[in-house]
């Protein structure tokens, strides 16, 4: 978790994506998730993690469910949500 720590301790808030290859919803949020990039750019981090090649990080953060979002800011986390989020939901959470 050493790097995982390190990128969300930034003064960028950083989204970081719970999500799994298999998981319809996961695929759904992708193009919000680009969204939300190309509005925000350098503003935001979004952090993609997958719970099947990562499952210790997962654990460690109670991951129970695909797609879980978490937004972090100076290593403390400011919210955490399970399922498909909406665009507008996300820019208006990160502005």
């Amino acid at each position: 978790m050493g790097k995982f720590n390190e990128i969300i301790k930034s003064e960028t808030p950083t989204l970081v994506d719970f999500h799994a290859t298999w998981c319809g919803p996961c695929k759904t949020m992708s193009p919000i998730l680009e969204q939300l990039k190309a509005s925000k750019g350098q503003s935001l981090r979004i952090l993609k993690i997958d719970v099947d090649k990562n499952p210790t990080i997962a654990a460690q953060l109670g991951i129970r469910g695909v797609p879980t979002l978490i937004l972090y800011k100076n290593g403390k986390q400011l919210w955490r949500k399970s399922g498909v989020i909406p665009f507008q939901e996300l820019e208006s959470l990160t502005s």
